[in-house]
């Protein structure tokens, strides 16, 4: 079970999180807390193998969390959630030790992905990924409904159709090999194929 603490002093989205998280098996949300201070003490008593930090946040934010938990819970992993894809903060979070830095209008299987890296130690920290969080697809959301394919989901089923391996999805994409793994296992589950040559005739069948 991956032990997971979320802090953001914006209460609703907390709560959205914390559901959005417990719908995996194996994670369990072991609280949410509105700053910093509230969060590190919780973690003088009880441990977490994640925690989900906002920057902004009133008492100790971010930035004061990621140094508190590198200095007193070096085993802990530090994902920063945050509204802002500016190079500058990524890589002060960096330089302090986070693990990841997630988009706050990231794609939800991005988190959900992201905490599987960094638990596995296979997460590739880049910019680079960031901006692509952001990136809008060609795909309205009544086909992404139809076809319950995330963002993610699909720009590496596109890749797939124009013949990549995952060698080469995990370099542009900046992923794992393991990750991009992952994805195409539940590609293939969700289309309901089970090689790489039925995968590419669905994508052609999908007009993708």
């Amino acid at each position: 079970m991956i032990k997971i603490a979320i802090a953001d002093d914006h209460k609703l989205f907390a709560k959205g999180l914390q559901s959005l998280l417990e719908e995996e098996e194996d994670f369990e949300v072991c609280g949410t807390f509105i700053n910093g201070e509230e969060l590190m003490s919780f973690l003088a008593y009880n441990s977490a193998h994640v925690v989900l930090t906002d920057m902004n946040m009133p008492i100790l934010d971010g930035e004061g969390v990621i140094s508190e938990i590198k200095t007193y819970y070096p085993r802990t992993r530090v994902i920063v959630i945050s509204m802002y894809d500016d190079e500058a903060i990524f890589k002060k979070c960096q330089r302090l030790g986070a693990s990841a830095y997630i988009l706050k209008d990231a794609d939800p299987d991005e988190l959900i992905y992201t905490i599987r890296e960094v638990m596995e130690g296979s997460h590739v920290m880049s910019f680079q990924k960031v901006l692509l969080q952001n990136k809008d697809d060609e795909f309205d959301d009544s086909f992404k409904q139809k076809f319950k394919l995330s963002k993610r989901e699909l720009q590496i089923l596109i890749m797939i159709k124009d013949g990549k391996i995952n060698r080469e999805i995990a370099e542009e994409l900046h992923l794992s090999q393991l990750t991009v793994e992952s994805h195409r296992k539940k590609i293939n589950s969700k289309l309901g194929v089970s090689s790489a040559l039925e995968l590419v005739k669905k994508a052609i069948e999908m007009n993708i």
